[in-house]
């Protein structure tokens, strides 16, 4: 019942005064502005990733959220610990409560679209408290009782602020004072400090072979200055096991390439104005419909499969059920005791981690392929029913606008529409899934899954740097 909706969205009303809320421009914010704004922004999000968290004994041994890292952008013992999670959860749970019709919301009428914004909000402060104590009380920073009340409380406090802040810069960039939003820019910023660094690293690990460079073209110019076997030398540049390689930099680099190419595939479906006569228009349904949607909903069940699984398997190992979940293992080739899965569904659903092994075990490369393919198809159909961007929503919001389809009675525009957008949901969702387990076949650096998120969301940020240049330009009379 519509009116139940409105009362659960109503409880949000008293909270809205004590939330930091950044106003709305009430001005057009210039373009230069804008991109000034979205600099500080990210300078803001960067300093927090390095600024270490005070009080903490330490942020060593195995990390139960490794897997989530990049996509998340957080970083491991600094303030920004919990990354953009508490705002990517309450999100999706806000969208999916509003997509489902738990809560009414009704987003021509103002006042909703605010106790919508204010229980997102509310919901991503209560998230951050509650992870920050979880992460506190379940020794991530030494034994509690090591820490004391005092330091426990000091960095529970630390990581509230840092996500208030989050919170506010995100804010900040979609209220109209930057451009596009935090949790896209964020993660982008994430993924490309992580590849860079995994190809221009000076840090130097002993694998047994003597000190060898982290990173992938430094390594290749240390292996060609000091071998004397210039072959030998540019073979293991390009074919070292369990560090970043050169092959690994080309096949991201192609990755990045094909996923662009991908980005101009669409349908261009004309629209015109019923009441201005010879306005035209056009509407373009896009390959990637959902654009990363998807990629972000599997990794987010893949990494809560993996941490209940991580935390089941070191308190119940020899349990039947517990093992069919997944087994894990430390691995040898990581300084901070990283565990990987080696068996279970956790370990089907994990990439193979190179040719050989695809060609040892195919039946994993197989069962991966399947699973990704599938789920983001799943994802993306389902998506566009949530974030009212199906057929339905579609037709409505152009016969709102007052806009027909040339040659097309206004009664078929939602079954017009609905040849394409549902086509395009699921084949773009299996296109994304595809791309990701390419990349992760090649071995690209930063996981396909990374690679992807980062090139769609800089294209998101070319076409809107660009729309805003020419609106700009436009509004000057040039």
């Amino acid at each position: 019942m519509p009116s139940g909706g409105f009362r659960v969205l109503h409880l949000v009303r008293p909270f809205l005064s004590i939330l930091p809320e950044v106003q709305t421009a009430d001005r057009k914010v210039p373009f230069r502005e804008k991109v000034l704004y979205t600099v500080i922004s990210l300078f803001i999000f960067l300093v927090c990733s390095q600024l270490p968290l005070y009080g903490i004994h330490s942020a060593t041994g195995a990390d139960p959220f490794y897997w989530m890292r990049v996509i998340l952008a957080s970083n491991r013992g600094t303030v920004m610990e919990l990354g953009i999670t508490p705002l990517v959860t309450s999100g999706l749970v806000m969208q999916l409560l509003a997509g489902s019709k738990i809560i009414e919301v009704d987003n021509s009428v103002r006042e909703d679209r605010e106790l919508l914004n204010g229980a997102q909000k509310l919901l991503g402060v209560l998230i951050t408290i509650g992870e920050a104590v979880a992460y506190v009380l379940s020794g991530m920073y030494g034994d509690i009782t090591d820490l004391g009340a005092g330091n426990a409380i000091l960095i529970i406090v630390q990581l509230f602020f840092a996500g208030i802040i989050v919170i506010c810069l995100d804010e900040l960039l979609q209220k109209g004072y930057g451009l596009g939003s935090g949790i896209s820019l964020f993660i982008a910023t994430n993924i490309c400090e992580s590849i860079i660094w995994k190809a221009f690293s000076p840090t130097t690990i002993n694998s047994g072979r003597g000190a060898e460079f982290e990173g992938a073209v430094i390594a290749l110019f240390h292996l060609l200055i000091t071998r004397t076997d210039k072959v030998r030398a540019l073979r293991e540049a390009f074919y070292r096991q369990n560090l970043p390689n050169v092959t690994n930099l080309l096949a991201t680099v192609l990755v990045f390439l094909i996923v662009i190419y991908f980005q101009g595939f669409r349908v261009v479906l004309p629209v015109r104005s019923k009441n201005a006569r010879g306005q035209q228009g056009s509407y373009p349904i896009k390959l990637f419909y959902t654009s990363n949607m998807p990629i972000i909903l599997q990794s987010a069940l893949v990494s809560n499969l993996y941490f209940i699984s991580q935390l089941l398997y070191r308190k119940y190992s020899g349990n039947f059920l517990v093992n069919m979940l997944g087994k894990w293992k430390e691995s040898e080739y990581s300084s901070s005791g990283q565990s990987i899965p080696v068996g279970g569904l956790v370990y089907y659903i994990t990439p193979p981690s190179s040719l050989a092994e695809m060609a040892a075990n195919p039946f994993h490369a197989l069962f991966y392929l399947t699973f990704m393919l599938t789920a983001c198809a799943l994802f993306s159909k389902t998506w566009i029913e949530v974030s009212g961007s199906s057929a339905r929503d579609v037709a409505k919001q152009l016969k709102e606008q007052q806009m027909v389809m040339p040659g097309h009675r206004e009664s078929n525009l939602q079954k017009e529409l609905n040849r394409y957008i549902p086509t395009a949901a699921a084949f773009g969702g299996m296109c994304i899934g595809a791309l990701t387990v390419m990349a992760d076949f090649m071995g690209a650096i930063g996981s396909g899954t990374g690679i992807l998120l980062a090139v769609t969301i800089i294209y998101q940020y070319f076409e809107t740097f660009e729309k805003e240049r020419a609106s700009e330009l436009g509004f000057f009379g040039f």
